[in-house]
Order: structure tokens, then C-alpha cells, then sequence
């Protein structure tokens, strides 16, 4: 019941061009609305945790467009998925023209958090279509053994650390859109770039991910036990990274060391574009260290292990009142998002491993359904964790958190051995 390449349509490599490309894409606008509704709503006057809110649907809805969406991938193909991911994106960006500051504030929150949640559906069908379409894609060849998982986790690399770098680089388009043409311009011209990478996608064939056999509604919760386990391990791994990283921290840079709004926008793009390099080259960075094979469970242990002592580390720094918090901060921060990165682009690949092409869409839809919950508990704890203790209180629960991911992983059995790719000789019919 394998998925065999479609062969009348483009070749696996350009498939896999066009969907990474519209995932760029995708991402550039994901990362520049971010920073725009950031800006625009500090403008207004809006405070920090006011314009956190404005980001709660976008979380939310991301646990039920993972959970959904994978089923739905599988039954009608990811092509599908991938499509009304971008279209609902260029539906938000559409809403968000009008907004203007004469609005009220409260009918201003609500509609903001209305085009955030379409949004945010959006943002995690186009993620959930573009990492399951590796699987069904990119090996359409038939190849064995570690240099089968080797190339699959090269190419997951790939498409998952140039996501993270673009949406850096996406935080800056953002502001410098802003600064040129406004918000509603800004809004207007990302609507129009993500149209023109929509119709490259229209030549996808249709079977791209779709079972055969139509999966039941109860598909949709996972039965792997490798899947169940990563999933939970993902859960607390994102809300130890959210529970400081997307609302203590901004306000931390701010109203404890003074840095100015677009100082701590521009260091928090840095951030990410160079978590996405280390994602991108993770695979790398493992052969010249030694490691030929395709990472498992112990690589998933190790770095969970190691990335647990970092905001513990960085907590007691500040707890000592250090001369300079500030080099505390960014020099703890380097070291968690190198961590970081090398365990989620192993995570990333791990997922794949524990589905075969047939229900990847399932699986990884599952699997990001508890990534988005993880997110989504960080940034409610983010907010409420710092008006009781500050940076700190954050930091050590998400030294708890991370404790929790490395003693989930623990129970991670060995990845089945599925086929990268079947052949018509094994299959019957292609």
C-alpha cells in the first residue's frame, strides 16, 4: 500500500523545488507578519503582553490544524493541504489592510486575533504539507540502508533549517517594510508575492501523500509508540524554548537592559537565522565529528541531555547579579540555540523515520499537533511566569520542561525499518 511516485508528472527534484519554494516563501511572510503586528501594535501603544494576546489563536489554532490536517493530507492529498495553507495566509494578510489606530482597542484585539488564528491554520497545513511531501517526493528512487536515511536527513535539514533562517530574515522584512510602506502596504505586498508563489505550485500532481485507502477519523490519533513518545518529548521541548523566548525575554531586553524596540528585533532575527543555519547543517556538523550513520534515540537523548543545563546555567548567572546581564544573556542564548537547533533537526528527522510514506501526513500531523501545544503553554506561561518572578522564574521552568523532553526520549524504541521508496517489482503496479 506504498505511495509510488507520480512519473507523468515533474520529476521528484522539482517537486521537491517547488514545494521548499513555496515554503520559503510561506515562511518570509510568516516571519515579516510577526514582526509587523509586533511594531505596528508597540506604535499604538499596545503593551507587550496586550500584543501576546494578539498571538494566542495563532498558537491555539495550530493544535487543531496539526491534528486535522495530517488526516486530511492523507485522505485528499497534499497538494491540497499545501494550497489552502497559502491561500488562508493570503486571506490574513488581505484582513489585516483596514486595520487602522482609530479602530477601538478592544475591536482591534478581536479582529487582529481572528486574521492571526486563519493565519496561524495556515502557517501549519503549508509546514505539515511541506515536511510530509519530503517523504513522498525527494526518494523516489529506490536506495537501502543508512545512505537512504543519510540522504532523507540531509534533505529534512535542509528544508527545516533555511525555514528557520528565512524567518529571520523575514523579522527584518518586516521591519523595513513597515519603515517604507506602512502596515497596510506591507500586508498588501506580501499578499501579492504569496499569490505568485501559489501558481507555481499548480503543477504538483494530485496524489502527492494520499493513501489508497481513505484513512477512518480515527486515524488521527497516532497507535506508533516511537511517534506517541517523540511527540511528548517535542511538547516540552518547544515549551521550554517558548516559556522565555517569546515574551519574558523581548520584555526582559527591553525594560531591563534598555535596548531599543528595533535592537531587540534585529537581535532576535539574528537569532533565528542562525538557529536555521545550525538546522540546515546539522548533518554536516555530524560527519566531521565522526558520526556516519543517520542519528537515533541516543542522539535525541544526548542533546536534550545537554541543551537541560543551559537556562539553568544562565538563571544562576543572573541570580548573581552579574556586572553584565546583558552578556549573560546573549552569550546563554548562542549556546541554547546551537543545542537547540541540533536537537530539533534531529527531531525533524526522527518523526519521518517513524512513519512510512503512506501515513507520513498522519504521523507528522500528530507530531506538530504536540509542537504546537508545546508553544502554545509557553507563551501563556511565558507572560504569566515573568510578572511573578521575572527572566528567572521562566528560565527555571524551562530547565523542568527540557528535564521532561530528555526523560521522554529515553523511551524512544528503534526506528522500524520502512522502505524509502518501493519499486513496481515490489509494489505489482506502480
Amino acid at each position: 500500500m506504498t505511495i509510488l511516485p507520480d512519473k507523468s508528472g515533474p520529476s521528484a527534484l522539482k517537486q521537491y523545488t517547488v514545494v521548499t519554494g513555496a515554503y520559503w516563501a510561506f515562511t518570509l511572510t510568516d516571519g515579516a507578519l510577526r514582526m509587523l503586528v509586533v511594531f505596528h501594535f508597540h506604535q499604538l501603544g499596545y503593551s507587550t503582553l496586550e500584543i501576546s494576546l494578539l498571538f494566542l489563536f495563532y498558537e491555539f489554532f495550530g493544535i487543531i490544524t496539526n491534528l486535522y490536517g495530517g488526516w486530511l493530507g492523507a485522505r485528499f492529498g497534499l497538494r491540497l493541504t499545501l494550497w489552502s495553507g497559502m491561500v488562508l495566509q493570503i486571506l490574513a494578510l488581505l484582513m489585516l489592510i483596514p486595520v487602522s489606530a482609530s479602530w477601538p482597542k478592544l475591536i482591534s484585539v478581536i479582529y487582529v486575533m481572528a486574521a492571526q488564528a486563519i493565519s496561524g491554520i495556515a502557517k501549519d497545513l503549508n509546514k505539515m504539507s511541506a515536511k510530509s511531501a519530503i517523504k513522498t517526493v525527494v526518494l523516489d528512487t529506490p536506495d537501502d540502508g543508512d545512505k537512504g536515511e543519510r540522504q532523507l536527513f540531509k534533505w529534512v535539514a535542509i528544508l527545516t533549517g533555511s525555514k528557520n533562517a528565512l524567518k529571520g530574515v523575514g523579522f527584518f522584512m518586516g521591519g523595513i517594510l513597515l519603515t517604507t510602506l506602512g502596515f497596510a502596504g506591507s500586508v498588501a505586498a506580501m499578499a501579492a508575492g504569496l499569490f505568485v508563489a501559489l501558481l507555481a505550485t499548480l503543477e504538483l500532481p494530485g496524489e502527492i501523500g494520499k493513501m489508497k485507502q481513505k484513512p477512518a477519523f480515527s486515524a488521527l490519533f497516532s497507535k506508533s509508540k516511537g511517534i506517541n513518545i517523540l511527540s511528548l518529548a517535542r511538547f516540552f521541548l518547544f515549551g521550554a524554548r517558548d516559556v522565555w523566548f517569546v515574551v519574558a525575554l523581548p520584555v526582559f531586553l527591553e525594560a531591563v537592559l534598555n535596548w531599543k524596540f528595533w535592537e531587540v528585533g534585529g537581535f532576535l532575527g539574528l537569532w533565528v537565522i542562525g538557529y536555521g543555519i545550525v538546522q540546515a547543517a546539522a548533518p554536516s556538523l555530524r560527519r566531521s565529528w565522526g558520526s556516519d550513520k543517520p542519528p537515533g534515540p541516543p542522539a535525541v537523548q544526548f542533546w536534550s541531555a545537554v541543551l537541560t543545563a543551559i537556562p539553568a546555567l544562565i538563571a544562576i548567572a543572573l541570580a548573581r547579579e552579574v556586572n553584565h546581564p546583558g552578556i549573560a544573556i546573549v552569550l546563554g542564548l548562542a549556546g541554547f540555540g546551537f543545542v537547540f537547533a541540533m536537537n530539533s533537526s534531529i527531531h525533524s528527522y526522527m518523526i519521518l523515520t517513524y512513519t512510512d510514506r503512506e501515513t507520513v501526513s498522519l504521523g507528522v500531523g500528530f507530531y506538530y499537533m504536540a509542537n504546537a501545544a508545546g508553544r502554545l503553554l509557553g507563551t501563556l506561561l511565558s507572560g504569566w511566569l515573568y510578572l511573578q518572578g521575572g527572566l528567572p522564574a521562566c528560565l527555571w521552568i524551562s530547565t523542568l520542561l527540557l528535564g521532561l523532553s530528555f526523560l521522554s526520549s529515553l523511551q524512544l524504541p528503534p526506528p522500524p525499518r520502512y522502505p524509502l521508496a518501493t519499486t513496481p517489482a515490489s509494489s505489482g503496479s506502480q
